[in-house]
């Protein structure tokens, strides 16, 4: 038997290009909300919010809150979302203390 020298070519992979991410703001609009409500089904979460109008219980008849906008997410970016929340909201609390409910 004769040994045989292989010879390896190693070819350098090039760097994979990724898709570069515009956000664009043309269309956005901005709400303040201070009352969010979430209802969901197998393949959809809905977030509702809106903010609440009522200053004073004791001379009105109930609480009145005006929705201002509705999210409809997939499950995947719900949970996605939920832990950047997460994860937001530590750091939040690591630097301005813990928030109460």
């Amino acid at each position: 038997m004769s040994k045989g020298n292989a010879e390896t070519v190693e070819v350098a992979a090039e760097p994979v290009q990724q898709p570069q991410v515009v956000w664009s703001d043309k269309n956005m609009v901005s709400n303040f909300a201070n009352v969010v409500n979430i209802q969901s089904t197998k393949d959809q979460i809905d977030l509702f919010f809106g903010t609440n109008q009522t200053w004073n219980l004791s001379q009105s008849n109930g609480v009145t809150v005006d929705l201002s906008s509705r999210i409809i997410l997939t499950p995947h970016v719900a949970k996605r979302l939920c832990q950047s929340l997460t994860k937001l909201l530590a750091e939040h609390e690591a630097r301005h203390g813990v928030l109460t409910d």
